[in-house]
């Protein structure tokens, strides 16, 4: 399924607006993780603990967002963005939304 940030996918046409689709994942960083990113943030730089958590996060709330799609009967979601939070101060909390769409031709797999 091609996922684009941008409003047009250049040589296709937009066939049919099904509507707005999301993908919401919730994570925690276990004791461990948080120690040794706690140390880390002491002498400052990356955290690269972290960075791997908000990675497979975002790669996560996509492939949801990608199911709810398909099961919309999308071939494609334009307009893709993600937003974050903080949820207990020890949750992230991120969502990958964006407007699934039938595209005409539909994308090469």
């Amino acid at each position: 399924m091609l996922v684009t940030t941008t409003e047009n996918v250049t040589g296709h046409t937009v066939k049919a607006v099904l509507g707005q689709v999301f993908g919401v994942v919730v994570r925690s960083r276990g004791i461990g993780g948080n120690i040794t990113a706690g140390l880390r943030s002491i002498v400052g730089g990356e955290i690269p603990e972290y960075t791997r958590l908000v990675e497979e996060t975002r790669r996560h709330a996509i492939d949801r967002m990608v199911q709810n799609a398909v099961l919309m009967g999308a071939n494609a979601v334009v307009m893709m963005r993600f937003d974050s939070g903080e949820i207990a101060q020890a949750m992230n909390e991120v969502v990958a939304y964006g407007t699934a769409v039938i595209l005409d031709p539909p994308p090469a797999p």
